[in-house]
């Protein structure tokens, strides 16, 4: 937080309580705090007198109560408060590096609606000379320094560039700045949100730019404040109730005793929500007892009974909805964030709703089924049907796919009962009892946080205690402390456990009511009290930033909030330093830089990681994989010993080797084969001054949904973007019909034909691509088929020319196999056999046409000579081992060039028409040639007979 920040929020912090002291810099999130950065401390009570600082850092006014610390050289320096008295305070151990990292970038962001994008306004600045705007995270442009120091870098060659950490895409900027700032545009999205703003390796005064992750998701809206509505509020005295969207963790709310909360930027900005006069009586509307939230709204639970805040409306949630109408005692979302999975079957919940012997998943759109009853769990679990079986708690694990049931469970239930686990796969639809079981008072409720790993790894805990569950429940046991064996009450002045923290590097934070905070990691069995940082009677709760990180919710008495940045790692350190704990290993390398991957048939998946550790400590790297069992794996280890470390570098190699050719269920042995793992790489051993080692993956081997094939050459641009209308000639289609087909021409499905000769062969390049772009060109078998039903069209080599022993599969063939099928089912990988083995098929004529095509074997398409026409076809692809996916493509030639070959009756009325010509013709001239005839025999004997006469 900010210096400006500290100082209005140590005002509202200090009305009472026990003194404590704090520290804070100017860099969001104590992302540089280092010799150069200003360290602002504060004391916070009545009985300060002066600082203590070591004689490498000075303090701006030693006996001020706030005042600036600078540290000329790293290393862990000791800072204390004196006070006035015997009682002295707690002095904390800072961390202060010597980095070269100097400058942040600073983003902004516009939305535009009318195209979906996003354009984000992105700058350099220095916390140490920054604009105080800049620092609160709320400047709109950048400060004259900024602008400077940006323009100054950018003439060295510096340039943002916006990679996104999910689906590895690649965004940059504009290219010229605008006043000092770049624009880079990048479409809105819900399912790529996570970003990272990185730029090019330049030095100014040996100062580099630190990278800054950040969440960027769909613009959301907080819902407005309506005039005359209500608070809806806890019970009075009770502690902060809070929730966050799972994928979205700067959308939180909380519920206090006076108000509930509501942030889509984690408190920047805030409203209030309020619900409709008359809808809730007084009594239910301070009676919030949990809350959640999604993309659905605000759900709210009030004795026993499930409503929904919507941006329109407040609503009662029950039979309608496949709800109960009362007797829920709890609900839950997803605590961990898997933008992407593999589901064979249904879509997965989003909410789980339960009562004491009921269980209802809910799904988008306000969707709820019901999935199990106690008494169904009592015959699973084989438990006799006079016991006492409920259910105690609902909690959603690290797997994508599953959710766990705490189950309590008594015969005579006076004193004690027992705690079950139970975990049902959504997928599989299999209920796995674990081998756990905890032993509470029956007055006790135990409350559950499955940690960010790869096998099921649970913390439970009641109000004075922290039970963990290891390694699929393989170790167990109460996290120990120092004195007091475990009990967290006894340490914290008879506090109750309000909330556990737990985020995805591994750390672990338990708060107590009283706000003092307890620490230890992900596999680590006992926990350490951190510093007090909040004053005990104020009301407080711990959240995620979007970057990950902790931070602190302060609510306070005049009904307004504010968010907290809170330096854990510091602390961390500062508290385990005088302990001399050390991390066992010095560096933990691997090459992980997904969350998730698709392994489709074929392809395997390479991990490389390295671990360097001192010599003789004989540590090594775990490999933990959580799933069913549908991959092989290769080791490859690499040793070397250094100057007194070792290194051990391992390459691991997933892959699948199932041979899915000529199988006589090949769907069946698909199904088999396909799932979602989840694998962990991890040390063997760790401790809590270790640097982040959570490295949790899933691969998901199966068809990716993106993946798809298309025929090189055809697009929608080059052609006129209009349907129309043709006919095929009835002889010309394979099922000869009664009269000729008309078909109309899809352009947006079929895109634009390809103009051909009639003398030129046709052979399509298939090429694949995926949400990326281009993958590759496809080299294996595939067919293809007019769908209209045109078999006016051959191939140019003969299954002889082709290399067959045995007469290869056709169309003819297929559909005389499969009748009751449409054409598009009847052949494909399911049913493929191939030619080149006297094993497989049967003899028959090698002269016929060879049907299959791929890249290498020159099989092209051939066009009739007597007619052109219009040719749309299907592509899919014939290999059963290349993919999952069933991949299918639509491609359309248009053939000219040819005279149309006239019809018989044409034919034979132009002869008759020629011949009638011909002989009237004839006629005509025998008529004429006798006139001329006639004419001059007459002539001749009228001059003979006037002869005679004359003389």
């Amino acid at each position: 937080m900010s210096a400006q920040g500290v100082a209005v929020l140590l005002s509202w912090l200090s009305c009472c309580g026990s003194a404590l002291w704090r520290y804070s810099s100017n860099s969001p999130n104590y992302h540089i705090f280092s010799t150069r950065s200003t360290i602002t401390l504060e004391y916070e009570g009545t009985s300060f007198l002066e600082w203590s600082v070591p004689g490498t850092c000075s303090v701006k006014n030693k006996s001020s109560a706030r005042t600036e610390l600078r540290c000329s050289s790293p290393g862990v320096h000791t800072i204390r408060p004196i006070v006035v008295g015997p009682d002295s305070e707690e002095e904390r151990n800072l961390s202060v590096q010597s980095s070269h990292i100097c400058f942040l970038w600073y983003y902004r962001v516009i939305s535009f609606f009318h195209n979906f994008t996003q354009v984000i306004i992105v700058w350099i600045y220095d916390p140490e000379n920054a604009d105080p705007s800049e620092i609160l995270r709320n400047a709109n442009e950048p400060s004259l320094n900024s602008i400077i120091l940006s323009k100054q870098l950018a003439t060295l060659g510096q340039k943002p560039t916006i990679f996104t950490s999910l689906q590895r895409k690649v965004y940059f900027p504009e290219s010229k700045m605008k006043n000092g700032t770049w624009h880079i545009s990048v479409p809105m999205t819900t399912d790529d949100v996570l970003k990272e703003i990185k730029g090019n390796q330049v030095a100014f005064q040996d100062c580099f730019i630190a990278d800054v992750l950040f969440l960027l998701t769909f613009p959301l809206l907080t819902m407005p404040e309506i005039p005359d509505s209500l608070p809806i509020t806890s019970p009075q005295g009770s502690q902060l109730i809070l929730a966050w969207a799972t994928c979205v963790l700067s959308s939180v709310v909380v519920v206090a005793d006076m108000e509930t909360f509501q942030t889509n930027d984690s408190f920047r900005t805030w409203t209030r929500i309020r619900v409709p006069p008359n809808i809730l009586t007084d009594d239910e509307r301070h009676n919030v007892s949990d809350v959640n939230i999604s993309w659905d709204g605000i759900f709210f639970l009030i004795n026993g009974i499930l409503y929904i805040k919507t941006f329109t409306a407040f609503k009662r949630l029950g039979r309608n909805e496949n709800l109960p109408d009362g007797g829920i005692i709890g609900i839950t979302s997803r605590k961990w964030c898997w933008a992407r999975h593999l589901l064979k079957s249904k879509i997965r919940s989003i909410f789980a709703v339960w009562t004491k012997s009921e269980l209802y998943l809910g799904y988008p759109l306000l969707r709820f089924m019901k999935i199990m009853t106690t008494e169904k769990l009592k015959s699973l679990l084989d438990i006799s049907p006079t016991d006492t079986l409920t259910i105690h708690n609902v909690e959603y694990p690290g797997h994508p796919l599953e959710i766990a049931l705490l189950l309590s469970y008594c015969s005579a239930c006076t004193v004690n009962k027992k705690i079950y686990v139970v975990i049902y796969n959504e997928d599989t639809e299999q209920w796995m009892n674990q081998d756990f079981a905890l032993d509470v008072p029956s007055d006790t409720f135990v409350n559950a946080h499955f940690l960010y790993s790869a096998l099921p790894e649970l913390l439970l805990w009641d109000k004075h205690r922290v039970y963990y569950c290891y390694h699929n429940f393989t170790e167990t046991g109460v996290i120990q402390t120092p004195t007091e064996f475990g009990n967290l009450s006894r340490l914290s002045q008879n506090s109750t456990i309000h909330i556990i923290f737990i985020d995805y590097y591994g750390n672990v934070v338990v708060k107590m009511e009283n706000n003092i905070m307890f620490y230890f990691k992900a596999n680590i069995k006992d926990a350490v009290k951190l510093h007090a940082w909040t004053n005990s009677t104020l009301k407080s709760a711990v959240s995620m930033s979007s970057s990950g990180l902790m931070y602190l919710i302060h609510v306070f008495e005049n009904g307004t909030i504010r968010p907290q940045e809170y330096p854990l790692r510091l602390e961390a350190k500062s508290v385990t330093f005088n302990s001399k704990e050390k991390c066992p290993y010095v560096a933990f390398l691997n090459n992980i830089f997904s969350v998730f991957f698709f392994l489709d048939k074929g392809q395997n998946v390479s991990i490389w990681t390295q671990i360097v550790y001192p010599e003789n400590v004989g540590l090594y790297i775990v490999v933990e994989s959580y799933g069913p069992n549908i991959l092989q794996e290769t080791y490859q280890v690499h040793y070397e010993v250094a100057l007194g470390y070792c290194t051990k570098t391992m390459t691991v190699t997933f892959f699948q080797n199932v041979n899915y050719e000529a199988v006589d269920d090949y769907f069946k042995l698909q199904h088999q084969n396909t799932g979602l793992l989840l694998l962990h790489m991890r040390p063997s051993d760790s401790a809590r001054p270790c640097p982040i080692s959570q490295k949790v993956f899933q691969i998901a081997v199966g068809c990716n949904p993106h993946k798809y094939i298309a025929v090189k050459g055809f697009n929608k641009k080059e052609c006129l973007q209009h349907d129309f209308f043709y006919h095929i000639e009835k002889s010309y289609l394979r099922n000869k019909p009664s009269k000729n087909l008309r078909v109309k021409y899809n352009w947006k499905e079929y895109g634009c034909p390809l103009r051909l000769d009639f003398r030129e062969k046709f052979r399509p390049l298939v090429q694949l691509y995926n949400e990326n772009g281009y993958v590759e060109d496809v080299e294996v078998n595939f067919i293809v088929w007019e769908i209209h039903g045109r078999n006016d069209y051959s191939f140019n080599n003969t299954m002889k020319k082709s290399g067959c022993l045995n007469e290869a599969q056709t169309w003819k063939s297929m559909i005389e196999l499969n009748k009751h099928l449409p054409l598009e089912e009847v052949w494909g990988p399911e049913n493929y056999k191939h030619c080149f083995s006297y094993a497989i098929g049967k003899p028959g004529d090698l002269n016929q046409p060879y049907e299959i095509i791929n890249k290498s074997n020159y099989n092209h398409l051939v066009w009739p000579v007597d007619h052109s026409g219009m040719y749309v076809f299907r592509v899919k692809i014939l290999d059963p081992n290349y993919s999952f996916c069933n991949l299918t493509t639509i491609f359309a030639i248009e053939t000219f060039g040819m005279i149309p070959s006239p019809s018989g009756y044409l034919v034979a009325a132009f002869l008759f028409v020629l011949m009638l010509l011909f002989f009237s013709i004839l006629v005509l001239s025998y008529f004429h040639y006798m006139r001329i005839y006639k004419q001059c025999i007459y002539e001749t004997l009228n001059k003979y007979e006037r002869t005679p006469k004359n003389n």
